[in-house]
């Protein structure tokens, strides 16, 4: 992911803003006892994941899915893939594995929610639901240049989209967060509609980093810089996540970016670990040897 990439991360103030104040009230008033986590990365394929598979791997997506529990499938943005190929992939994948896929091109950058996209949108998800109950969150990510001035499209497609499977939205245009207005208007909307409101942290676009949850599921992209400062970033939001679980959160969906994308299961290893450090989670550790040597003993 190129988006948001600066030439000098070390000039970047990183700090993570604070919560939005109705973040806490959306959590607070349906808490939830028990919080499921998905970490993962946004591809699995060997070329791009350089390194992380170990020699003699035939099936990338097998071994990847018994390294982490969930992967933001970006494939399905650039074509719409028959219902077999979803059904192989549930089948490849573990129990508890999920998948986070990204809507079509066609739906966010092409036609843009008008409504010609109604045939494209059911022919989608008339594929995307053989993942059955792997089929984690779908998500929505609009062009930068897609303006509030198209918000009724927004309205009409986040009212008529079938309740029963879960979504999340991106918008990269500034005045979505930074028009206070326009942001109170969108936060509403997702609101009404059960609709998860996408943190995108990125080096370049600290202007949308609005820390405004919708509903009980943070669906956070976060793109590291490849700079030293990745690291210190991901124990912020450690702690930003612990204290989401504590006022309640039913769901975090956190998915690891990398420019160089080689990196990312490193990144993603790491925020695992702190992770069951600091708020008890039991996540597998991608590729940890400790954990090998435990099974065999």
């Amino acid at each position: 992911m190129k988006f948001g990439s600066v030439d000098n991360p070390s000039d970047i103030d990183f700090t993570l803003p604070a919560d939005h104040p109705d973040t806490l009230k959306v959590l607070q008033n349906k808490p939830s006892e028990r919080c499921n986590v998905y970490v993962g990365c946004a591809k699995w394929n060997k070329a791009d994941l350089k390194g992380f598979y170990p020699r003699g791997t035939k099936d990338e997506l097998e071994y990847y899915s018994r390294q982490f529990n969930s992967i933001e499938l970006n494939a399905t943005f650039y074509r719409i893939f028959p219902p077999e190929q979803f059904a192989k992939w549930y089948d490849k994948t573990p129990d508890n594995f999920k998948f986070f896929p990204k809507l079509n091109q066609e739906i966010s950058h092409w036609k843009r929610l008008s409504d010609a996209i109604t045939p494209i949108v059911d022919n989608y998800l008339y594929s995307a639901v053989n993942l059955k109950e792997k089929l984690g969150c779908v998500f929505l990510q609009m062009h930068n240049n897609f303006a509030p001035k198209d918000f009724n499209r927004v309205v009409n497609f986040a009212e008529s989209w079938p309740k029963e499977i879960p979504l999340a939205m991106e918008f990269r245009h500034t005045n979505w967060y930074n028009d206070k207005a326009v942001a109170e208007d969108l936060y509403q909307l997702l609101e009404a509609n059960n609709i998860s409101n996408i943190i995108v942290d990125s080096a370049g676009r600290r202007d949308i980093m609005h820390m405004r949850l919708t509903n009980s599921r943070a669906f956070v992209r976060y793109v590291g810089a490849n700079h030293q400062s990745d690291y210190a970033r991901l124990d912020d939001w450690v702690e930003r996540l612990k204290l989401w679980k504590a006022n309640g959160i039913e769901e975090i969906d956190f998915f690891v970016h990398q420019n160089i994308e080689k990196e990312s299961p490193l990144l993603s290893a790491y925020l695992i670990k702190q992770l069951n450090a600091e708020l008890g989670t039991h996540l597998k550790i991608p590729n940890d040897d400790s954990d090998r040597q435990q099974k065999l003993l």
